[in-house]
């Protein structure tokens, strides 16, 4: 592991970043990659013979899962040992949500529990609260489950109805009230509940099964992810010790979106995990369904397929390694400082990346199981085949933690307020770029080894700072209310840190003379080359939507300036993409 100091949050956008000092995973331990083949083994042995009965929902199946799960370790991965955890670090337990995140059904209900089931105790409950229910959540022994969403406000989560009133006596509170769409609902022995103190300050509350007054509705029917368990809680006078209040009263917004922005990072390390053994299952179905006496991987129309699916999830994993390994240093650096909640603090700096990853996962993940029911034809309609499974399985993610769109707004909202309160500049390098467009271009050449590609991701951040900066001065607090300008910008920020993430990845695989060099080369130019369409395509449509007469048409002059890039085929560099993975046999880059 690196031995740098942090970065801040969001500054990928103004800062270059040393490639040698970047965290990839080609950086992880032995360690790391036996928890990776345990994963494996345990999805292979326990999961994966069983997925019909699993969706089914069969013999408390899904519990049963868990308690396996606990007994290896793998639900308190992360957890500190004093709590009967394995006090694994932030890459290593991201590394097991990805590993583990193949496992359908199973990956929602573990993700569930050992994220926004149990993070919200260990890490804002009392001294009390956590050896009274950490150690068994580590263990499997009680399930955890979290209970914000409610038919009213689900997005809006403080528009919540639910309300918590401290008994005259002051030794408990009476809640009552309706939550909905909660995961692991039908089995979870301990909920963290949101609700109103006094009908308006907006906090957390345990709340144990067996609880006089909570009660479930029926199982949810569901378009995927059948054999999560999902249902709604009745909450009926129903009483519980004023001790059980989390954190402060009026502070459960804190408790909420500090989690949610682990929550986003392990959404995409999930997403990433599911989408490489969906690759490996359309991979399997190319080369063995032959077509005019040939496999049909042999087609490029096939392989175009094979080399996207590829790109995209290399793209997802380095941007989430990347970010995983800043969050670990941060939390590393905030612990040293004497701060008890040192890893929501470090999520909460890389917020704004954590948005990101969650929509460019869970897109790419989608991409990838649409594709590969599109390989498999016909039989890819068919319930015999797992593709379908994942194909539904997979639309749930652009929904969880934050629905996509929320998140992308959450992107430039983020940005903007971090540039006003003066802990990123923006404004700044946004004033430099637009002096930039009134001079000449520079025309010097270097040609040390991806040069070029990292001037065009330097082009691409001109791009948005010359987009974000004039919405930002024209259109002032009215630009929050533009939600389309906004999720352009967004767009063109999401494509530039993964192309800076995968030209980083590049040079360093290629400073160490990997055997992969020449894939990530591929990878990343050819990401590159559809990326500056897309970021170019984005930004035009954001200009247009605010500037007009000469300002327009400078700022569409530079977009064009700043998205320019030297001709690839990116044909031929797809069927060497292609190519490996078949040597390969299954994504194992």
């Amino acid at each position: 592991m690196s031995t740098q100091k942090s970065i801040a949050g969001g500054s990928f956008l103004v800062q270059e970043s040393d490639a040698l000092n970047v965290f990839i995973p080609e950086d992880f331990s032995e360690e790391q990659r036996m928890i990776i083949q345990m994963c494996d083994e345990f999805l292979d042995k326990e999961v994966y013979p069983h997925l019909t009965d699993i969706d089914l929902q069969k013999d408390n199946i899904m519990p049963k899962l868990l308690d396996k799960a606990g007994e290896l370790g793998l639900l308190g991965a992360a957890f500190p040992e004093q709590y009967g955890g394995l006090g694994k670090d932030f890459v290593t337990a991201t590394l097991v949500n990805e590993s583990l995140g193949a496992g359908h059904s199973f990956a929602v209900a573990m993700a569930a529990h050992n994220g926004i089931g149990s993070l919200p105790i260990l890490y804002f409950g009392t001294e009390e609260q956590k050896e009274k229910y950490i150690p068994k959540l580590a263990t499997g022994e009680m399930k955890g489950a979290y209970a914000l969403t409610e038919p009213g406000s689900g997005s809006d989560a403080l528009a919540a109805k639910t309300t918590a009133t401290l008994s005259d006596d002051g030794t408990s509170y009476v809640i009552n009230g309706q939550k909905i769409w909660i995961t692991n609902g039908g089995f979870a022995d301990v909920f963290t509940v949101f609700a109103k103190v006094g009908g308006d300050k907006f906090s957390a509350i345990i709340v144990e099964r067996n609880t006089p007054g909570l009660s479930f509705g029926e199982e949810e029917h569901k378009m995927g992810i059948k054999g999560s368990s999902t249902r709604q809680l009745f909450f009926e006078d129903c009483i519980v010790p004023a001790t059980n209040l989390l954190g402060e009263i009026g502070k459960g917004h804190v408790i909420a979106f500090n989690i949610l922005n682990i929550g986003r990072l392990k959404l995409c390390a999930a997403a990433n995990g599911g989408a490489k053994r969906a690759i490996k299952t359309a991979l399997n179905y190319a080369t063995t369904r032959q077509q005019f006496n040939v496999p049909i991987s042999s087609f490029g129309a096939i392989q175009y397929k094979l080399a996207e699916m590829v790109i995209r999830v290399f793209a997802a994993d380095t941007a989430l390694y990347r970010t995983a390994s800043w969050i670990d240093l941060k939390e590393k650096e905030l612990t040293a400082d004497g701060n008890k909640g040192a890893l929501l603090g470090a999520a909460e700096e890389y917020a704004i990346e954590c948005a990101m990853l969650k929509v460019l996962g869970s897109e790419a993940l989608d991409y990838v199981v649409d594709e590969g029911v599109q390989i498999h034809g016909g039989n890819g309609y068919s319930d015999e085949y797992n593709i379908s499974r994942a194909y539904r399985d997979s639309r749930i993610n652009r929904i969880f933690e934050g629905t996509n769109e929320i998140n992308r707004l959450l992107i430039m909202d983020m940005y903007l307020k971090r540039a006003m309160k003066g802990r990123i500049n923006i404004m700044g390098p946004a004033m430099e770029v637009q002096k930039e467009l009134m001079s000449i271009p520079d025309f010097s050449e270097d040609n040390t080894p991806f040069a070029v590609e990292l001037k065009v991701v330097a082009n691409f951040k001109k791009a948005i700072l010359m987009c974000a900066g004039a919405a930002a001065q024209q259109l002032m607090m009215q630009l929050e209310q533009e939600q389309e300008i906004l999720m352009y910008i967004a767009d063109m920020a999401i494509d530039t840190f993964q192309a800076e993430s995968l030209v980083l990845r590049a040079i360093k695989m290629n400073a160490h003379e990997h055997k992969n060099q020449q894939l990530a080369a591929d990878i990343a130019r050819t990401f590159i080359a559809d990326a500056a369409d897309r970021i170019s395509h984005a930004g035009r449509n954001a200009i247009n939507a605010f500037a007009e007469g000469d300002t327009q048409r400078m700022m569409l002059l530079g977009i064009k300036r700043f998205t320019k890039t030297a001709s690839y085929n990116t044909k031929e560099a797809r069927r060497r993409i292609a190519q490996r993975l078949i040597e390969e046999g299954s994504y194992n880059f």
